[in-house]
């Protein structure tokens, strides 16, 4: 029974922390989302944000996927807080631990590895619309999508997915998403756990650090994730979006005209320079995208976006954790 109220505690908390990670964040991942998939676009984060800023403002430019984004996180992150406590207990459980024992900070790593394969699950259709909705005007402007004002926002593209693709759809990205998660939430738990373990000294003060350290805590997880798995989710964007290369196609000054997420007529064709816009049925290997990408256009494209992504990464996790340990403080406090 003290499985499942840590469960019901990490639940609420998830959804605690999944909202204030997406007002802190989702305009500096709307930067990377972009910089990640159009590199002959966008060279750096500032031009990027001064593009999106002008053409499509703030609610439509910077926060464009910001509904898809909360239901992302708060979907990965209450499942990931509730699926934390078993995963927890099997980790101790095959370490010899007694019920009640502290894990070490590694053992806490794994565990955040384990919880993150079903939060995975939940995030990457709801990923895929945010990335959708977050490139439309850059794939209609390198003239891989038609713009239709009708079909613009997040629930227009859901239903195109599904009527073009049916729920398979949905799935696309899933095992950079799996490639992205598990070794990212290891770091990312591992992080956290071994500062909270710095700062406070000793292993049992934890749960009394403040407010200030518990968000420097939750900062650093998040840089140690975003660092080791970065590759993974350039080519999880591109993936999504369907745009696979890049080209170099200039960015127009004049807005575009219309908004829609419908497909080019012939969505495989190959477009001038190296692009490749990727059908819906024919979407390529994973590893064999990566080792394209980075022979293609170098190293440096699987990190592009690093930097926006790192300045977002340390306020949101940040905000993620104080939110959540506050939840679990209280729902301790009421249940106990």
């Amino acid at each position: 029974m003290d499985h499942v109220k840590k469960s019901f505690i990490g639940l609420v908390a998830g959804v605690n922390g999944g909202i204030a990670t997406v007002y802190v964040g989702q305009p500096l991942d709307t930067i990377k989302v972009k910089m990640q998939a159009f590199p002959e676009v966008y060279s750096d984060a500032w031009k990027c944000f001064k593009i999106t800023l002008t053409k499509d403002g703030i609610a439509r430019g910077l926060y464009a996927g910001t509904i898809p984004a909360l239901v992302a996180n708060v979907a990965e992150n209450s499942v990931l807080f509730c699926a934390l406590p078993p995963s927890q207990h099997i980790v101790g459980r095959i370490c010899g631990k007694n019920p009640g024992d502290h894990l070490s900070d590694f053992q806490h790593a794994c565990a955040g590895s384990l919880a993150a394969f079903w939060s995975s699950l939940t995030l990457c259709p709801t990923e895929l619309v945010k990335c959708k909705v977050q490139s439309m005007r850059e794939m209609a402007e390198l003239g891989q999508i038609k713009l239709n004002p009708s079909e613009v926002g997040p629930w227009a593209v859901t239903k195109t997915i599904f009527r073009e693709q049916g729920l398979f759809g949905f799935t696309r990205g899933l095992s950079a998403t799996f490639a992205r998660e598990m070794p990212g939430y290891f770091f990312f738990f591992g992080g956290y756990e071994a500062c909270r373990s710095i700062m406070a000294g000793r292993h049992d003060q934890k749960k009394n650090l403040g407010t200030a350290a518990t968000a420097v805590c939750g900062g650093v997880g998040g840089c140690l994730l975003w660092t080791a798995i970065f590759p993974f989710d350039v080519i999880k964007s591109r993936m999504q979006i369907g745009h696979i290369e890049a080209t170099p196609v200039p960015v127009s000054d004049a807005p575009p005209t219309a908004h829609s997420v419908s497909t080019p007529s012939n969505p495989s064709a190959t477009s001038a320079g190296s692009s490749t816009t990727v059908s819906s049925t024919n979407s390529p290997n994973m590893f064999k995208l990566l080792i394209r990408v980075a022979r293609h256009e170098g190293i440096g494209a699987l990190y592009r976006g690093l930097g926006p992504t790192l300045l977002r990464t340390f306020p949101a996790s940040g905000a993620l954790f104080v939110a959540v340990e506050w939840t679990r403080k209280v729902g301790h406090w009421l249940l106990d």
